[in-house]
């Protein structure tokens, strides 16, 4: 995840390579999504070491913050916004397909740089986790990364994924995904944030140490 850079003419390609990992998994009884801390220039120098890229966007939706910074704040806040109106109007909330399409027009249509994030939430239908994309694209899965730390994350879910896995345990995986990454990633790094999505709300939790989560001697 990089900061926006504000200069006349825009930002260098350096600036605006994406350094993160985010990964959403699906479980029994709701969604998880976990994300690493850190805010890179580029993939030399480190900005920020605290940064919440997982952000509320629904009553039972998360949406992860991959990319430019400005970027990723705007979608969410006009997420937010349409979210709001919605509910405001209809008396009942916004389903998360109906979310997906929304947060997906959004990004075809442009404005929100290099922005690729992953939505999961939850409704009366079942649990959703989305991979969404600048050209406007919607995938859903069972599980899903991205950013810069994407192939070791990916690695790691393909081989510990289940579909009987409750959210306790889904938010282990992820965890260890995104730990996975921070390993290998330089852009990714300094502890976790994790995201449980059930039918009773949203849990936002953040660990600067994966150990304070996974019980283990491992650093970050």
């Amino acid at each position: 995840m990089t900061p926006t850079d504000n200069t006349a003419g825009g930002a260098d390609d350096q600036t605006l390579k994406t350094g993160t990992t985010v990964v959403g998994v699906t479980a029994t009884d709701g969604v998880v999504v976990a994300a690493d801390r850190r805010a890179s220039l580029g993939s030399a120098v480190v900005a920020h070491k605290q940064v919440q890229k997982i952000e509320q966007i629904h009553p039972h939706a998360v949406l992860t913050l991959v990319g430019d910074v400005g970027g990723a704040q705007a979608l969410v806040e006009n997420l937010r916004a349409e979210v709001s109106l919605y509910e405001t109007r209809r008396g009942t909330e916004m389903s998360i397909p109906a979310l997906s399409t929304i947060a997906a027009n959004f990004l075809r249509g442009g404005g929100f740089s290099i922005v690729a994030p992953v939505l999961a939430g939850v409704d009366d239908e079942g649990q959703y986790v989305y991979s969404l994309d600048p050209a406007g694209s919607v995938l859903r899965d069972d599980y899903t990364a991205s950013g810069s730390g994407l192939p070791f994350a990916l690695g790691l879910l393909e081989s510990e994924y289940r579909e009987d896995l409750t959210t306790d345990e889904a938010a282990v995986v992820a965890a260890k995904a995104v730990r996975s990454a921070v390993e290998r990633d330089t852009a990714s790094g300094n502890g976790v944030t994790v995201a449980v999505v059930t039918d009773e709300g949203v849990t936002i939790n953040t660990y600067e140490r994966f150990d304070d989560l996974l019980g283990s001697d491992d650093q970050d």
